[in-house]
């Protein structure tokens, strides 16, 4: 065949993904994972839209009388709702998964980073800040099922090492993840804000000398411990009603141990 003839193709080609399969064994959970897409998040205190790029898992069940899957329909799921995904549309994101695998479930994982403009708390300079954002996202049949998590970093200063040492104590970098289901929109800039508020001192992209003096001198104020760090978050989500349901966990990457300090709380 020459390089110039055209390529015919069968007109019926083999659905492989549709035959049956003889082991009787349905699947929970069946899609793809690692596809990146740009996504839009709406602000608090504005009123734009921040763009920002997610990885995505798409995922739906599978009965045991089917092989596999048709991988290429959860693209072509996530592209039908434009170049851009509104994350007011991820109810009807996941029915559509449904309709279009013939799924009793649906799942909708988007992790991505989430930005946001900080003053110094002395000079007032400007940086900006990058936190990690979750959502996990299910259509069980009709009922719609929603996480959200943050993740945070903080400075924690240990209230032992500032008890026993004659001058200065050790401090260390804590990671708090919080997650949460919740009955009304709960903010993203409302959970940094509470877990920043329960460190030692929050984070800041930009500190001057002044700035620095004021933070180091606020974390040596404020000793805690990570068992300190994940009570004084849950008793600020204890505080919101609307929150049904909460998981927090707290790792302190210390500066004088080979190992790092871990501690968790969960509710329900």
């Amino acid at each position: 065949m020459r390089n110039d003839e055209p390529v015919i193709m069968s007109k019926s080609l083999t659905d492989k993904q549709s035959e049956p399969d003889h082991r009787q064994l349905p699947i929970d959970k069946v899609g793809v994972r690692g596809l990146r897409f740009p996504i839009q998040i709406r602000d608090k205190n504005s009123a734009s839209l921040q763009s920002t790029v997610a990885t995505v898992g798409m995922f739906v069940d599978l009965p045991m009388e089917f092989k596999g899957t048709h991988m290429s329909r959860f693209v072509e799921v996530l592209n039908a709702h434009g170049s851009v995904i509104h994350v007011e549309n991820i109810p009807d994101i996941l029915k559509t998964m449904q309709e279009r695998l013939h799924s009793q479930n649906a799942h909708l994982e988007m992790e991505f980073p989430f930005f946001l403009t900080k003053k110094a708390p002395v000079s007032k300079k400007e940086g900006v800040m990058d936190y990690t954002v979750r959502f996990d996202a299910a259509m069980i049949g009709a009922d719609l099922d929603f996480v959200l998590t943050v993740q945070c970093n903080v400075t924690t200063l240990c209230p032992c090492s500032k008890a026993i040492s004659r001058y200065g104590a050790h401090n260390q970098r804590g990671e708090v993840t919080v997650a949460i289901r919740s009955e009304e929109v709960i903010w993203i800039e409302d959970l940094i804000a509470l877990i920043e508020s329960s460190g030692s001192s929050e984070m800041f992209s930009l500190l001057k000398r002044e700035d620095e003096k004021a933070v180091t001198e606020r974390a040596y104020e404020n000793p805690v411990f990570v068992e300190d760090l994940v009570r004084n978050v849950v008793i600020q989500l204890q505080g919101r009603p609307e929150i049904s349901w909460y998981r927090v966990e707290a790792e302190n990457q210390e500066s004088i141990h080979n190992h790092n300090a871990y501690a968790c709380i969960e509710k329900g």
